[in-house]
């Protein structure tokens, strides 16, 4: 069976995933087969599987860290909320059903010998696991069902480091006061503490970390100064916000960029698909917060939602409609992934929820959700005869995923997207998406579609001459962005290594290096 270390945190966005990503492949380098895993996950950013089962987008990103194919065994159960007091639950990689937070407390019993099941699994394959806990173990109210912090890390034995994030400021309370909170059993766990997104002189910190080892009984494993390497972000686009924010500072000539936006909806979902395009050069990449105007754009993209009905009604107490309808007069572009292409069109009706509720208008479909079915990945490619600029973009070739399905019908004459076939058998061809006649609206089902270096290429290149910022025979080629992840993962594991103690690491699992 594997050895396994776990990472904890005194709270929700602390830099879990971050440093597990990193540990990740601090390990493959240092010749270990290691595999992530975290029991429970809430997070509206997925994955989708080689064989169509949908786990945290994080615990995808820590399998490639590792090298390896992300599972279902990885993340046994997803939290995908959909309202305030609702959720997705998402059990080994398959839909259960929406429960309440009352609902999912009572049901987590039920889950324990699934996660343990899965767990184990992936230790009899694996030389480390490195699991990542939830939010914190100090939520005392919930300790009794506990099957993702110290609950799970009391089931299988795994030593914990806590990270606490001092750039946030209270580092010390937070990591004093979450021992103090835990039980005795629990603290005997805790074989460490890092602290993490530090900036400053670590002379000036020195003193803190004396007494603090002093005041919790643990060792300081490392202080990880704050890095902006990229690693993709599960919770929400805060991180993305900054991190775009330093890029746009130091990269960019904004006079010639296309200037793309993002609607943040309340309920966004997989923004980190949209990455690629953000580091594609000679685009000037930001989101549109709640509560703020849209503005001048180039390119406004309008995501996916878990809950489409409340965020097309969002985006119209916003004033985001008549925006939207000021940009779509001016000729600029306008691209809707997923639920945010169906909000592009006439309609969208929902029978299971007697739901039916007007879209955007832009293009002419209508949208019947259906009931949840399977993700899949799909092949393809663009069609052939696009109009306008869309015209660059005729018979690239795609890959991506589709979440679920639905019905859209549209009008005899519309200009489809793609023509995709369904992997792994490459059968049952069909359609995704539109394109209206000026070639400056474009909608589709597909997520994931930026990955492929070629499409990006020429999407960017679409966008410039949409934009009229360049000529179409002075157009470019740019970065393959899994070569681009790859280099990240290395630099972000070097700087990790540099920080932390990982020879005190190895000798808390029993692994001597």
């Amino acid at each position: 069976m594997a050895k396994c270390i776990m990472v904890q945190g005194t709270g929700s966005s602390v830099g879990k995933s971050r440093i597990v990503t990193g540990l990740c492949r601090i390990f493959k380098q240092d010749g270990f087969k290691v595999a992530p895993f975290k029991s429970q996950n809430m997070a509206l950013n997925s994955f989708i599987t080689r064989d169509g089962l949908e786990i945290g987008k994080a615990q995808a990103t820590q399998a490639e860290a590792c090298g390896i194919e992300a599972s279902a065994y990885m993340n046994p159960v997803l939290l995908k909320p959909c309202s305030n007091k609702n959720s997705q639950v998402i059990v080994m990689g398959k839909n259960y059903g929406n429960l309440s937070a009352l609902d999912y407390h009572e049901f987590k019993p039920k889950l324990l010998q699934i996660v343990k099941e899965a767990y184990e699994k992936l230790a009899s394959e694996n030389d480390i696991i490195v699991i990542e806990g939830a939010g914190s173990p100090a939520e005392i109210n919930l300790r009794d069902r506990d099957i993702v912090n110290m609950g799970l890390a009391e089931l299988i034995g795994a030593p914990v480091v806590l990270v606490g994030d001092i750039d946030r400021g209270g580092v010390f309370a937070s990591l004093a006061g979450t021992m103090l909170l835990l039980s005795e059993t629990e603290r005997a766990l805790v074989k460490g503490v890092i602290i993490n997104k530090f900036r400053g002189d670590l002379n000036l910190l020195l003193p803190g970390l004396e007494m603090l080892e002093d005041i919790i009984k643990v060792p300081v494993l490392g202080v990880v100064p704050y890095s902006e390497t990229y690693v993709d972000e599960e919770d929400s686009p805060q991180s993305e916000y900054l991190r775009l924010k330093s890029k746009i500072s130091t990269d960019h000539d904004l006079a010639n960029d296309v200037n793309v936006k993002v609607l943040t909806l309340p309920h966004i979902t997989n923004f980190t698909d949209l990455v690629p395009l953000s580091e594609a050069p000679g685009i000037n990449f930001s989101y549109v917060k709640i509560g703020s105007a849209i503005g001048d754009a180039d390119v406004l993209v309008i995501p996916g939602t878990s809950n489409v009905s409340s965020d097309l009604e969002s985006i119209k107490v916003q004033g985001w409609f008549d925006e939207i309808h000021r940009l779509t007069k001016s000729g600029k572009v306008i691209l809707g992934i997923c639920e945010g292409y169906q909000m592009l069109g006439k309609t969208i009706e929902d029978p299971d929820a007697n739901m039916s509720i007007s879209g955007l208008g832009l293009i002419d479909i209508k949208t019947r959700i259906k009931k949840r079915n399977k993700p899949t990945h799909v092949i393809g490619s663009v069609v052939n005869n696009l109009p306008g600029p869309a015209s660059l973009l005729n018979g690239t070739l795609i890959k991506g995923y589709k979440m679920h399905t639905c019905s859209i019908v549209s009008s005899e004459n519309i200009n489809y997207f793609i023509k995709t076939t369904k992997e792994p058998d490459k059968t049952s061809e069909m359609f995704d998406g539109c394109v209206n006649a000026n070639g400056k609206i474009i909608g589709t089902c597909i997520n994931g579609i930026f990955e492929e270096s070629e499409f990006l290429s020429r999407f960017v290149n679409y966008l410039k001459c949409a934009a009229d910022k360049v000529s179409e025979n002075n157009i470019g080629t740019y970065t393959d962005f899994k070569k681009f992840k790859e280099m990240q993962y290395e630099k972000w594991a070097n700087e990790l290594r540099e920080s932390i103690n990982i020879s005190s690491l190895y000798k808390i699992m029993e692994l001597y290096q």
